[in-house]
């Protein structure tokens, strides 16, 4: 192969997923923070979503090998299963063999598992990959061992990653019972071309570059063409570079040697291919009855009388928290790391706590998931959400302004 001519110690772009090798964009660490916190917190469980190649599964294998030694883990990779086989595979897992047992005794004997392992200090983990294959009947059977619990907490924690398949069954009305259960969804999109140069860098770097540059500078916006930024195709055709540049016996790899890959490879550009991750990230950037300017509304958010942020909502999400890694970042010892969510529809805008500590409130009323009606102010912690309705008509003179209409307490000193 080529390693000696680069001066490499492994293959730098392999498609197995290789936790050394895992490139944390901003998406891929907020998704393995979702995953982390299935150990912190025991109720409800975490979907991860993303497009085939996004680097799901890299993650769950870091976030496996980083796991602590007082884990108990199954892991569920084969999906397309009855009720019966889903449950004893998962028995399997956990080191019996169940398959001579009728589906009460596969059920009893999960269930006492878990009692012992959590009476013992141990953490329970299921780990469900490529979910979005489980049918109906399986996904009510993952809801129903997220019911099984002690006096205080549930017994297992569970991680459902998947293809964008996933939410569509997750939204169905089947599903509204398991749906409620979940504590946090984050959908893993691809690669800013930014994070695409660094991408090809740290695996280079992994595999002993040292920080010589391999790829020609001019070839980098090309990858991220003929790519875009999905981590699984930039592996294939950065390693046909590879291979190319190798071919004519050259240590760095050239536009011509990137340009032999794309017709060996017989790519055309990513904005063209009918690859899904860009067309549902078209979808959300302009909507069909929409110009790219698409706004369904806007939220202020308030601190002691003061309005400190204004932010236009699009369909999408968005993640309020403490920490950098949120969407909208309140810097408050009374919000936690990862507080709420807004997720905006061209129709709805829905307020979700993530198990948060104060959590959010409506007209003093704690609540969990409420719908958002124009006007509405939502607590969080110490600050204050105004949510206004851009589809809302309004009677407004040519004077008026949104200040205007605000309730004096959110209006700027």
């Amino acid at each position: 192969m080529y390693l000696e001519l680069f001066k490499l110690h492994e293959l730098p772009f392999r498609l197995s997923p290789d936790p050394q090798f895992l490139y944390l964009s901003k998406q891929h660490a907020r998704a393995k923070a979702y995953m982390e916190s299935t150990i912190w917190f025991t109720d409800g469980f975490v979907v991860i979503t993303g497009e085939i190649g996004a680097g799901k599964t890299t993650l769950i294998e870091t976030f496996l090998r980083e796991l602590q030694t007082d884990a108990v883990v199954a892991q569920i990779n084969q999906t397309q299963l009855s009720p019966t086989a889903f449950l004893q595979t998962v028995l399997v897992q956990f080191g019996f063999s169940p398959f001579n047992m009728k589906k009460p005794e596969v059920l009893a004997t999960l269930n006492q598992f878990l009692v012992e392992q959590h009476v013992s200090g141990r953490k329970v983990l299921l780990i469900v990959d490529e979910a979005q294959n489980l049918t109906h009947r399986v996904l009510e059977e993952v809801r129903m061992l997220s019911g099984i619990e002690t006096t205080k907490e549930k017994a297992l924690r569970i991680i459902l990653a998947g293809q964008p398949e996933l939410n569509e069954k997750l939204n169905s009305p089947e599903l509204v019972q398991l749906t409620q259960r979940v504590r946090l969804r984050f959908h893993l999109t691809a690669l800013t071309e930014a994070e695409t140069t660094a991408y090809i860098d740290h695996r280079l770097e992994v595999a002993g570059s040292q920080g010589r540059r391999i790829f020609a500078d001019e070839t980098y916006a090309t990858i991220y063409k003929y790519t875009g930024g999905v981590p699984r195709l930039i592996n294939t055709l950065c390693d046909t570079c590879l291979m190319a540049a190798f071919g004519h016996d050259q240590d760095t790899v050239s536009v011509e040697d990137l340009d032999a890959a794309i017709q060996e490879l017989q790519w055309v550009e990513f904005a063209a291919s009918t690859n899904r991750m860009r067309l549902r990230a078209m979808e959300l950037a302009a909507p069909a009855n929409a110009g790219a300017g698409h706004t369904v509304a806007r939220i202020l958010l308030a601190s002691e009388g003061k309005t400190v942020v204004e932010r236009e909502l699009k369909p999408g999400r968005l993640v309020i928290g403490r920490t950098p890694d949120n969407d909208l970042q309140i810097d408050s010892k009374f919000i936690s790391r990862h507080h709420c969510q807004i997720v905006t529809q061209d129709d709805s805008c829905v307020i979700e706590d993530l198990n948060s500590t104060n959590g959010i409130s409506v007209q003093s009323k704690r609540v969990r998931r409420y719908n958002l009606n124009d006007g509405d102010v939502v607590q969080v912690g110490q600050h204050e959400i105004m949510y206004i309705d851009e589809r809302a008509p309004r009677m407004r003179g040519l004077n008026d302004t949104a200040e205007n209409e605000l309730p004096e307490k959110l209006r700027d000193a």
